[in-house]
């Protein structure tokens, strides 16, 4: 893949480096349950209008993500570097999870 010091100047480009950034299956499953939890704050605090609840979504969502990085796939988290492709790219994966064209 390429160096982590590269700059990705379109999110397809930067795809594959962050799938190969999650090849551990628990540190996806993790960034799984992260960012479910994070779609059920959204649409609770949508539905409640108690929007205090959105401080736990990024604290949940990255929560999740980095102990999967930091314990299980053992590298840093790619939101470091490219915050905004890792954010689209966590939901692609998620999507690519849930219609099984990435191993859950």
């Amino acid at each position: 893949m390429n160096p982590p010091e590269t700059r990705f100047s379109r999110f397809s480009d930067f795809y594959p480096y962050y799938l190969s950034e999650h090849a551990d299956q628990t540190c996806r499953r993790l960034h799984f349950i992260g960012t479910t939890l994070v779609i059920a704050i959204l649409v609770t605090t949508l539905i409640t209008s108690h929007f205090m609840l959105l401080w736990f979504a990024p604290v949940t969502g990255y929560g999740f993500a980095w102990i999967g990085h930091y314990v299980f796939e053992q590298n840093h988290p790619a939101t470091f570097k490219y915050p905004f492709y890792s954010l689209w790219g966590d939901f692609v994966m998620y999507k690519d999870m849930l219609t099984g064209k990435i191993t859950f």
